[in-house]
Parts: C-alpha cells; sequence; structure tokens
C-alpha cells in the first residue's frame, strides 16, 4: 500500500463541468482545477458526489480522473471517488480506473440498500482488502439513508490501518466528537459539512472535503488555516464571510448551486445531468446577490 497523503486542510469535491448538450467540458473542468490551486487548497477530490459521478459513465471516469492527474501534475493530492452499494463493483473499480497518480480513495457508505451496522462493516472490511490504495470513509447519511455510527467508524478504524480518515457529513456533532475522542492516532476525522467544518475543527477535526471552495477556495481554505492555527478570531470573520453563499449553493440542490456561482465568477458553465436540474432563477438572483458583498 502507498504511503497516506497528509489530508490536513482543505480538500476540494471538485465539480465535472458539462456543455450545452451534456458533454464533459475540459476547458472548464482545467479552469475550476487552476482556480481551486491557485486558491490554496491542499488537496483534490474526483469523481464525487459533487462531481456528479452517479451520472457519469465508465470511460467518462476513466477520462475525468486521468485528466485531473495530468493537469494537476502534482503540485497537489488527488483523491478518486470509488464508492457505491455494490460492494464487488466498488472493488473492481480499484483495477478498472487509472489510479497512477492518485494519493487515496475515497468511499461513500453503501446507499439505498440501507445495510445494518454488520453489513457497512463488513463492506469496508472487504474494500480494506482489496484497495490498492489508503481508504477514507465517506459518512452522508443524508444521502445514503443510513448513518454509519460512531460506533462502526471507530471498529473500522482500528481494525484496518488502511482505512485512514473518515469524511464525517452527519451533521451530528455528539458523534463527530465521539469518533475523534476514541480514534486512532492517525485516524483522520475530516469534515463533509462546510458552514460546520469550523465548529469540527474545535473538536479536534482535522479538514474539510468542500464544495463552496469551488468558488471560493482562497477563502475557505485560509479560514481552515487560520482555524488550524487555534486563531479562531481570523477563522471566524472567514467562516462567517460564506456561511449565508454556503447556505444557498445546498438551497436548490448540489452541485447545480456552486456550478451556477461558478459560472457566475466566469469559470465555467452550470449546466447539470439530469436527474439534476440548474437552480431556480430565484435561489440564482439571492445567489448573485450574496456573492456581491464578497470582495
Amino acid at each position: 500500500m502507498r504511503k497516506a497523503p497528509d489530508l490536513t486542510g482543505t480538500g476540494v469535491a471538485i465539480v465535472t463541468p458539462f456543455k450545452a448538450k451534456g458533454k464533459v467540458d475540459y476547458k472548464g473542468l482545467k479552469n475550476v482545477l487552476e482556480h481551486i490551486i491557485r486558491g490554496g487548497v491542499e488537496y483534490v477530490v474526483v469523481l464525487g458526489t459533487t462531481g456528479e459521478s452517479a451520472t457519469l459513465d465508465k470511460e467518462e471516469k476513466k477520462e475525468v480522473l486521468s485528466f485531473i492527474v495530468e493537469k494537476t501534475m502534482g503540485r497537489v493530492p488527488v483523491v478518486a471517488g470509488i464508492g457505491g452499494n455494490h460492494t464487488t463493483e466498488v472493488i473492481k473499480g480499484f483495477s478498472s480506473l487509472p489510479l497512477k497518480g492518485v494519493s487515496a480513495i475515497l468511499s461513500v457508505s453503501p446507499y439505498y440498500n440501507k445495510p445494518n451496522q454488520r453489513g457497512i462493516y463488513a463492506h469496508y472490511k472487504a474494500l480494506a482488502g482489496e484497495s490498492p490504495l489508503p481508504l477514507i470513509l465517506y459518512n452522508v447519511p443524508g444521502r445514503t439513508a443510513m448513518n454509519l455510527t460512531a460506533e462502526t467508524t471507530l471498529k473500522i478504524a482500528h481494525d484496518f490501518p488502511n482505512i485512514i480518515a473518515t469524511k464525517e457529513a452527519s451533521g451530528n456533532l455528539e458523534q463527530v466528537m465521539s469518533i475523534i475522542k476514541h480514534k486512532p492516532k492517525n485516524f483522520k476525522v475530516i469534515s463533509g459539512d462546510d458552514n460546520l467544518t469550523l465548529p469540527m475543527i474545535a473538536c479536534g477535526a482535522e479538514g474539510v472535503i468542500s464544495v463552496v471552495a469551488n468558488a471560493y477556495p482562497n477563502v475557505f481554505s485560509e479560514m481552515v488555516r487560520q482555524a488550524l492555527k487555534n486563531n479562531y478570531s481570523k477563522a471566524r470573520d472567514l467562516h462567517y464571510k460564506l456561511t449565508d453563499i454556503t447556505g444557498l449553493l445546498f438551497a436548490d440542490g448540489s452541485p447545480g448551486g456552486v456550478k451556477a456561482a461558478l459560472e457566475m465568477l466566469g469559470i465555467c458553465r452550470s449546466d447539470v445531468r439530469l436527474p439534476l436540474v440548474k437552480i431556480s432563477d430565484h435561489v440564482q438572483r439571492m445567489l448573485k446577490k450574496q456573492m456581491e458583498t464578497i470582495k
């Protein structure tokens, strides 16, 4: 297994821009990548939920991942999203996707099937036994319909040393604190909720995999760095600079919101793939108004 990357700080769940007729917009993707790297983020996550991986076919996933690795040119680590609700197919993805130049794999807890905690544990046990790279858990019960509990997360963290972190998007700070208190020393807790990142870092989390940092990488990554340095006065100022915008990014579906912001910033188009649709005109107007307050 390769050496685990340093996941401290801000990772960005990068969007996948599309052209008007639905093809992947690689010029737009390069624009977003350069924007977030210039913004000072610590790493990039490709093929995640924000990247609309659910509507990318197998060849597109290979092409998008290869493109990001090539254009990143080693400037920041790249994490690949490889997850699903079919354990065997997830494992097949470890060998079918081009992982050269990738530092770790982010794998979402199984969705739709609604496995119990023993099933979730068995799923990650199988992945840990086959993964060629360090693994990051991803707990997002709002999408998967099943919470990956603190108890199960800790059992996985203690049992499988190649599972190096969890992206926690449960929204439950008590659960987060329990994981942080009892986790192995080298296991990282990463925020999966932009607006909860500051309090999570205050509790002991070590960073975030962010959506809003697609649009505002400089502000958000600096907020995270200041919080990690215990400079909470500066971190709070930056946190509150973006909280209203962040709320609007999710008000009418994600990643439609952040893609709309990126289009207003002149970085890429706001097109999404069905069953997602663009955000409403009403939310667009509110988002534009809030963005005008950012200097």
